[in-house]
């Protein structure tokens, strides 16, 4: 058995160890040590990394109370090797845990919810709540929790003897038994948790909730806290920074800022609306009737003035009208329409012919074409299908 020293101290990041196996697999190599504090993965936490002497340490999992170390080099059974874990990695990790603690605590005592689902991500926690929760309610939990991490609580971490664990109330996911491991911030919250965590509650610094969603009749929590609170703020703040420059709005008028233009942007669609079906009726206007095909070109029409132009001028073909809307550079999409033929069943026969991709009903297809306009027009002008 691996003595676990990181329970002994969570803030040591280096320590002496001795090689008691090393056996190569498929990732690399699998390191037994007589003692460590590299925490595996566990409890919704990530594994530490690091290194072991020149060797790094790229993953750890506690196999039947084995803990092995996933190194990209070998290790000599018997040696003795200096131990380093990746100490930012670990700190802002039980910044977060910790965090994590305070709000379910918190969701707890005050609404009775569990904390049902928890995952220690990339970019933020994901908490899933038994109950939902409105953002009010949350944000006035962020508040509480806030307060709670200003206030510096000691956190109270022991392995309670199993008569005390009988008379203890404590959150926990899993019916436990033995060896379980007791992490309580007083007058907050007391949870069964095998992750490494913070001395004190002034240690998490900030704690943050940036998102909620209903999930299966719950809450979906998005919670960030300490330096990555910060870095997020920060990257934040550069985002509104930029589009306050952009619109040349001072930083707490974006929002404002940001409606005007989408409002500015739906009056200027309306417009562009009215001259597309202005300008259709002009097109359609200036085809002739015909027993054949109609071909039309366009640069700037929209899906929806394309497919009212085709309308317009399947009363003028004879075969089929089609409205390609596009570039040779960038492509073409086209909608093509008829009274009189099944286009269906011409589709493939039209989309052999324009390096094409699509279908749709016997009186209407369309879908994309990457032939030239030039190629398109010489397969469709006179096609019958």
């Amino acid at each position: 058995m691996t003595e676990k020293i990181y329970y002994q101290d969570s803030h040591l990041f280096t320590f002496d160890a001795v090689v008691l196996d090393c056996r190569e697999e498929k990732t690399g190599y699998s390191v037994v040590l007589d003692r460590t504090a590299f925490f595996p993965e566990g409890g919704g936490q990530l594994a530490d990394t690091g290194a072991l002497g020149t060797a790094r340490v790229l993953d750890v999992h506690e196999r039947e109370g084995e803990i092995r170390h996933c190194t990209d080099a070998p290790l000599r059974i018997g040696e003795r090797v200096k131990g380093s874990v990746d100490a930012e990695q670990r700190l802002r990790r039980m910044q977060n845990h910790s965090g994590e603690h305070i709000l379910s605590g918190l969701v707890h005592g005050t609404y009775g919810y569990e904390n049902v689902g928890f995952h220690m991500g990339a970019e933020c926690m994901i908490i899933d709540f038994s109950g939902e929760l409105s953002w009010e309610q949350l944000t006035e939990l962020e508040t509480r929790a806030n307060e709670l991490i200003r206030a510096d609580l000691p956190l109270h971490i022991w392995f309670p003897e199993e008569k005390e664990l009988k008379t203890l109330e404590y959150r926990s996911k899993l019916e436990l038994t033995e060896n379980v491991r007791i992490v309580e911030i007083p007058g907050v919250d007391r949870c069964a948790c095998c992750a490494p965590h913070v001395s004190r509650t002034g240690e998490v610094g900030v704690l943050k909730i940036l998102d909620s969603q209903r999930h299966r009749g719950g809450e979906r929590v998005s919670v960030i806290c300490g330096l990555d609170a910060l870095e997020d703020y920060r990257a934040r703040q550069e985002s509104v920074t930029e589009i306050s420059r952009a619109l040349s709005a001072k930083r707490g008028e974006v929002a404002r800022a940001v409606q005007r233009l989408l409002a500015e942007q739906q009056t200027m669609k309306e417009k562009s609306d009215a001259l597309s079906l202005a300008l259709i009726r002009y097109m359609a206007e200036a085809e002739g009737e015909t027993g054949g095909n109609i071909l039309v070109f366009s640069e700037v029409l929209g899906e929806i003035a394309q497919r009212e132009l085709v309308n317009l001028l399947m009363e003028k073909a004879g075969g089929f009208a089609a409205v390609f809307c596009g570039s040779d550079r960038e492509g073409w999409r086209y909608i093509i329409g008829s009274r009189r033929l099944d286009l269906r069943r011409g589709a493939r026969t039209i989309n052999g012919l324009i390096e094409g991709r699509g279908g749709g009903t016997s009186r209407m297809i369309q879908g994309s074409a990457r032939a030239g306009r030039a190629a398109i027009e010489d397969a469709l002008k006179t096609l019958s299908v």
